[in-house]
């Protein structure tokens, strides 16, 4: 399996890692000094006059607290910005390219609302274009005095289109392995539509619950799982890592917000692993699966 991750990159680790830099040098330059400095004078200068001095100082206090809290997620913006920049250079992507099709899987359909923080676009495997992004969905929530809001839920996600495979295998689920096996058959007796794929390796088992539509060839879905993906499957994929394949459409993912070289690289190879291997089985098919329903 082609899980082999990028070649090495000489720039920053993670976002995290450039924060520290770019908030002391936001630090030092006058756009904080000269609005700041206005601002504690001011409030200063209200506190003694209005109130007394001691008021005065603690309005100051407030005020560059404001200022450095500020500062510092203003460096966090900035140091996401550089580190996306510099690892989407080093593996061949673009910023802002790629796209997340709406609502074309279940992950993508989730929530009340949904977008991406950012994508970046290119080739994630060899002859195999894609999309890396952050992707998060909106949950209704209830602040703690009742009012109603809203949480986002964050992925990690590459996702690649792959129309040769819509006809062979309209839906695929690899989900992570939760519930008790004896349970199982309880389960599947309330998913309408769906089947369990069974595989001869306790070790995918263990790991994995895959699921396909109910009149998918199930010849060809053995043919995909080779001894070789499942192996790759049970070794290489990041921790927590899914896939699902929808009418063409892959989306393979990580829970969370990750900026930093080793989680993307690791759903970026995973991502092009698992469209490499939709790809090379979809161009051995000789005979046609069932059109879909």
């Amino acid at each position: 399996m082609p899980s082999k991750l990028p070649a090495a990159s000489d720039g920053p680790s993670s976002a995290k890692s450039l924060r520290r830099g770019e908030f002391w040098r936001l630090l030092k330059g006058w756009k904080f000094w000269v609005p700041t400095g206005v601002a504690t004078l001011g409030f200063f200068l209200y506190g003694v006059a209005a109130y007394e001095v001691a008021i005065g100082v603690i309005l100051v206090v407030l005020v560059l607290g404001v200022a450095l809290w500020a500062t510092w997620m203003l460096a966090g913006f900035k140091a996401s910005s550089s580190f996306l920049d510099s690892y989407a250079k080093s593996r061949g992507l673009k910023v802002g390219d790629g796209e997340v099709p709406v609502k074309a899987t279940p992950l993508l359909r989730e929530g009340v609302g949904r977008g991406t923080s950012w994508t970046m676009g290119g080739e994630v495997a060899p002859g195999i274009d894609g999309t890396l992004a952050q992707f998060y969905y909106e949950v209704p929530t209830l602040d703690t005095d009742g009012t109603p809001s809203t949480n986002k839920v964050y992925f990690t996600i590459g996702v690649v289109e792959l129309p040769e495979c819509a006809a062979l295998v309209p839906e695929l689920y690899c989900k992570r392995k939760s519930g008790l096996r004896s349970l199982e058959k309880l389960e599947d007796a309330f998913r309408v539509g769906k089947k369990r794929v069974t595989l001869e390796s306790e070790a995918l088992a263990d790991r994995y619950e895959i699921f396909t539509r109910q009149d998918q060839d199930d010849v060809w879905l053995r043919r995909l799982f080779s001894p070789s993906f499942i192996v790759w499957l049970t070794e290489s994929p990041p921790e927590k890592f899914v896939f699902e394949l929808v009418d063409g459409t892959l989306v393979a993912y990580i829970p969370d917000s990750h900026e930093d070289i080793v989680s993307l690289d690791a759903v970026l190879a995973a991502t092009g692993a698992v469209a490499t291997r939709l790809r090379e089985e979809a161009a051995e098919t000789t005979v046609a699966a069932p059109s879909k329903a």
